[in-house]
């Protein structure tokens, strides 16, 4: 599962977050959270990825535990938790076995997406990581310094621009030296290859079969038995 292309993986995410948005029994759902976990095992990201999923069962919960305050019922409560596990444990596999420049080649050659757009979006998911990093570093230089944010709300808010204003600044400067160093390399110019081939194989068209059958037959159980 590790070394799947990249379009196999996201036609496989794509395909799971179907399943999830078709199925509406809490135990259909249950047992696709459970074969996500088990791709998440043959990619062997499971155990790297405890932390990211501890946090989604502790969201889901919430998420379960807010429908019933509204009145839901407690099918609905397990179909809302399960739903939102199963569409978001699929994506710790896609962005944890894909390299961000082979996505890029990826929607280029072969989604024929612009290259300008895609590199912004793949620049995006790559500052994402960088940006929580600066805001800790941030955070911790400040509190080392005596910074303390309690108080009211407005008094937090006011606190926490210490936070945001050389987060900012930081911010800025990361993204002119990166302005500077595409300047320089080129960025924009016409006849760009690719050093890695992104071409699907034969394990590739397997598993995009597959994926074409299950989702198939989950429309196929979900019509004729309701799950």
């Amino acid at each position: 599962m590790e070394k799947l292309v990249p379009l196999t993986k996201i036609i496989l995410t794509l395909a799971t977050a179907v399943w999830s948005l078709t199925l509406q029994t809490p135990s259909a759902l249950a047992v696709l959270c459970v074969v996500e976990l088990l791709i998440l095992l043959m990619a062997r990201r499971l155990f790297n990825s405890l932390k990211a999923i501890f946090l989604l069962v502790v969201f889901a919960v919430m998420l379960g535990l807010i429908e019933y305050a509204g009145g839901g019922t407690p099918v609905e409560c397990y179909v809302s938790a399960f739903r939102m596990l199963a569409l978001t444990i699929i994506f710790i596999y896609l962005l944890g076995t894909v390299r961000l420049q082979d996505l890029t080649a990826t929607m280029v050659q072969q989604l024929n997406v612009p290259y300008e757009y895609a590199f912004m979006f793949t620049a995006g998911l790559r500052f994402i990581p960088d940006f929580l990093e600066e805001n800790r570093m941030v955070t911790e230089a400040q509190a080392c310094r005596g910074m303390v944010v309690k108080g009211s709300f407005i008094q937090k808010c006011r606190r926490y621009m210490n936070i945001v204003r050389p987060l900012m600044l930081r911010s800025l400067e990361r993204s002119e030296t990166m302005a500077l160093s595409l300047e320089l390399r080129g960025f924009g110019g016409k006849g760009r290859t690719f050093v890695d081939s992104v071409a699907l194989h034969g394990s590739d068209y397997l598993v995009v079969i597959l994926t074409c059958a299950a989702t198939a037959a989950v429309f196929y159980a979900r019509i004729k038995y309701g799950i």
